[in-house]
């Protein structure tokens, strides 16, 4: 069933003709996306980006750019109308670096810390998100004594602390088994969909988990010439709106979809030709 929304013109992030080079090599080329603000009359919801793509073309550094972390070789990156700097945006590695040596609010005071709230306020939201992702308990425990799900909410919630309203999240799913990819996708929707605001960009290997909860696909792949050689350069070959396609919101009915199935049959026949 199709969901009623409006796009509006507030544009959330906006990444301009970005290029990279390493030496003569170009990695990326004229890469052009833009994430805006999507208003729902029935629920909040906010923006959640998969960022596909087969191995070696580029997405690793595309999310650095995108984080801020590195600099393009042409192009821009606005984030809120600003140029993306590190430290804007909350960046959840593929292994959730935690300071080992302090407990998890001590790791989320860490986090805090580099926000302008005051004391009161930045302990009233880090009680606020151990609350909401189910941890509430967990404040006196060193990362060591966590599961491997707990790390990653930790970890996202330090991020969050940092970036407030935008997360990039590097192979949330890698090495989950299926309940905890259940687990891992509920906590993503539920940051994004704290605000309208709130954006998730998910680089991932898992096609169907990232299409069971996105709104929006970028697929990362090479042009070819007439006679089949790959065009210096990746760029996104297709952007899919899943929203347009009635299957952004339907987490977890959106695996019964015949919709959702023929998404992901289309993207894994097309990774054969990017």
């Amino acid at each position: 069933m199709k969901q009623e929304y409006q796009i509006l013109d507030t544009e959330i992030l906006k990444v301009e003709n970005v290029s990279l080079k390493f030496g003569d090599k170009l990695i990326l080329r004229d890469i052009n996306v833009t994430v805006k603000d999507v208003v729902r009359k029935v629920a909040t919801t906010g923006q959640i980006v998969g960022f596909l793509g087969p191995s070696g073309r580029g997405k690793t550094q595309l999310f650095r750019i995108l984080a801020g972390l590195n600099k393009p070789t042409t192009g821009t990156v606005l984030v809120h109308g600003k140029p993306v700097l590190a430290g804007d945006v909350g960046v959840v590695a593929q292994y959730y670096p935690l300071f080992m040596h302090r407990t998890v609010q001590s790791n989320l005071e860490m986090g805090a810390s580099k926000t302008k709230l005051s004391p009161k306020d930045k302990q009233d939201k880090i009680k606020m998100y151990l609350e909401k992702f189910k941890i509430a308990d967990k404040g006196d425990f060193y990362p060591a004594s966590l599961s491997g799900g707990q790390r990653q909410r930790v970890a996202i919630i330090q991020q969050l602390l940092c970036s407030e309203s935008f997360l990039l999240l590097d192979e949330p799913f890698s090495g989950l088994d299926i309940n905890m990819i259940k687990e891992v996708s509920e906590v993503i929707l539920e940051i994004a969909n704290l605000d309208e605001l709130n954006t998730v960009i998910i680089v991932s290997h898992d096609i169907p988990s990232t299409v069971a909860i996105s709104t929006n696909l970028w697929i990362l792949g090479y042009d070819y010439d007439e006679k089949g050689n790959a065009l210096p350069g990746a760029r996104i070959k297709y952007v899919e709106d899943l929203m347009a396609q009635g299957i952004s919101w339907q987490y977890p009915q959106v695996f019964e979809m015949p919709e959702f199935h023929e998404v992901v049959k289309n993207i894994r026949t097309a990774f054969k030709t990017l």
